[in-house]
């Protein structure tokens, strides 16, 4: 692997800076963490991403220390967080909120912690400053909050908590309130100050274009396990589960049986009268085994001819979505299931290839899916 990548995970003498060991949280007999075990390293931007309620904000506050497991351990930088309070952890936390105080100005709400620290005036005179310029608020340093912009009042928060230069950095939603433009812009913003400030960063959503963007590695939850955690690229392009694949981004998922083998490649009977898939397996699946097929639709051709591909199936146009860059084709196949396909608008001017009702060919190739067992 290049020097430049970025890959602690990867090196067995790289030593994580949070370990959860067989962590166990319950609230009477809701079990909210379900005996989770995870490395995060250091510098590292962990998402932790899931649907509501799968026990990402629990893990977080456990971190921050307002909840304590109920059974394992937590080590920040190999030591056990349980006994150690929560102003006393060299972990800090932004809320969705903000909790930015209204009646101080911006330079006042950077400086709170570090005063609260009773650190001296000019070294807090220092640090305030540092953060205004790390996060481009100089100008705004004698404003309140309300007068000025909520992607604004993101960066004083971001400033706040990284005042204090804590090991870890904890945000839950914290681009939740802003609008989509905004957002986009605020996560490049964020990448770009975790890198130079080097400090951990988790971050919980629910957004998988956010984790995507965002995260050296994500960790994909669903009631309160780690279903898969890998780097953004790997978590799209191999998922470990239909439930993953089906998480993140838009995916086709078409359940079979494998019939046999050519070689490498695996033959999936999925319809009556349907020609089979040929798909090139990443582990062993015995004739007659259930295998879902996953296939993202920017992987998947479509065309008036039947074309010269490993796998081409007709269908019919059932429905268009124009997305201005890309338009997304769902066709109907003989069996009834619809399969989405993906064409990137590349011209200004260009008529639409196909129409609704029109008959056409699916195709892919041997490579382009992933063959599930779940």
């Amino acid at each position: 692997m290049p020097q430049d990548v970025f890959a602690p995970w990867t090196d067995p003498n790289e030593k994580p800076i949070i370990q959860f060991q067989n962590v166990t949280k319950r609230f009477g007999d809701f079990t909210a963490i379900d005996d989770l075990t995870i490395d995060i390293y250091e510098r590292e931007f962990f998402a932790l991403l899931g649907p509501s309620g799968c026990g990402k904000t629990t893990m977080m506050r456990m971190l921050a220390g307002f909840e304590t497991p109920t059974e394992g351990t937590i080590l920040l930088s190999g030591q056990d967080i349980a006994p150690v309070p929560p102003n006393k952890r060299a972990v800090n936390m932004m809320f969705q909120s903000y909790a930015l105080f209204p009646h101080l100005s911006i330079w006042d709400n950077i400086a709170f912690g570090l005063r609260r620290d009773k650190r001296p005036k000019d070294e807090v005179s220092q640090r305030v400053e540092e953060m205004l310029r790390l996060t481009r608020l100089e100008k705004f340093a004698r404003r309140k909050p309300h007068q000025i912009s909520g992607g604004q009042r993101q960066r004083v928060a971001l400033a706040r908590s990284l005042a204090k230069a804590p090991k870890l950095l904890l945000l839950d939603e914290p681009l939740g309130a802003l609008d989509k433009k905004l957002r986009q812009e605020t996560q490049f913003e964020l990448m770009d100050i975790q890198e130079k400030t080097g400090t951990t960063f988790v971050i919980v959503t629910h957004d998988q274009e956010e984790a995507m963007t965002v995260a050296s590695r994500v960790a994909v939850m669903d009631h309160g396990k780690i279903i898969q955690v890998a780097t953004p690229a790997d978590i799209y392009e191999a998922p470990n589960s239909t439930y993953v694949a089906d998480f993140i981004g838009d995916v086709n998922l078409i359940r079979g049986k494998a019939t046999g083998k050519d070689g490498d490649r695996l033959r999936i009977a999925w319809a009556e009268g349907q020609p089979e898939i040929v798909g090139t397996p990443n582990r062993e699946f015995a004739n007659g085994d259930t295998v879902h097929f996953a296939i993202r639709p920017e992987k998947v051709a479509i065309s008036s001819e039947k074309p010269d591909s490993p796998n081409a199936i007709p269908g019919k146009v059932h429905d268009i979505a124009y997305l201005g860059n890309i338009s997304t084709y769902h066709v109907e196949l003989a069996g009834g299931q619809i399969i989405k396909a993906q064409t990137a608008n590349n011209r200004r001017i260009s008529r639409r290839s196909f129409t609704w009702e029109d008959n056409v060919w699916l195709s892919f190739t041997d490579t382009a899916g992933v063959l599930l067992e779940t």
